[in-house]
């Protein structure tokens, strides 16, 4: 299965340990959001992003925040792609897109069909389909169905370790993405996340 995985939501020296042995496609880092409790700074981010294998791309994750704070983030190489996760629109991603080069993902709180069409006309380079900001609880998968998605996504929402092989089957996006479903007790976990990089690479 060619699918790829992301880890999300790394905040610890050891979670970045963790994701270089698992060796997912790509890591999150919750940058600046005080809301998530696996929000980090620009200090903390740089120095995880230092610690990680070359080989895994870095994903920052943002909420609302200012077109040039995602920009510095990328052009600094901290990170390689940019995740919004907040109310931002077209005009908001174009703004960005003068900004830097880094591919940038949109994620879409997925209510209805229709918020997947709409979110495709937003100009992002990759959706991420959602349930909402960090819920860790799935959508309707059966809404994907129903629309033409024209553009690679990420599927994230209350997938796991043991569940997200047959999501992964059943809907073919390009990525899976897992935060919650590879922590215990609200800290990464390692053998969830070497479970869960399994599942995806070997079944």
């Amino acid at each position: 299965m060619s699918v790829k995985i992301k880890l999300c939501g790394m905040f610890r020296d050891c979670d970045i340990d963790y994701a270089n042995e698992a060796m997912p496609d790509y890591i999150g880092f919750v940058l600046e959001f005080p809301k998530s409790h696996r929000s980090i700074d620009r200090e903390t981010a740089l120095r995880l992003k230092k610690r990680l294998s070359p080989e895994i791309k870095s994903v920052g994750v943002f909420v609302n925040s200012p077109e040039t704070t995602c920009a510095e983030y990328a052009n600094c190489g901290i990170i390689d792609l940019i995740q919004l996760h907040g109310g931002e629109d077209a005009e908001y991603i174009k703004r960005l897109r003068r900004l830097t080069k880094a591919p940038i993902i949109k994620a879409v709180k997925v209510r209805s069909a229709d918020d997947i069409t709409q979110a495709q006309t937003l100009g992002a380079d990759f959706l991420l389909l959602d349930n909402g900001t960090g819920t860790g609880q799935s959508f309707d998968h059966s809404l994907i169905s129903g629309v033409e998605i024209r553009q690679p996504f990420f599927l994230a929402g209350g997938l796991t370790p043991d569940n997200l092989r047959q999501a992964a089957l059943d809907i073919r996006p390009y990525c899976v993405d897992l935060s919650s479903g590879i922590e215990t007790d609200r800290v990464k976990d390692r053998e969830k996340m070497l479970a869960a990089v399994r599942a995806v690479r070997y079944g």
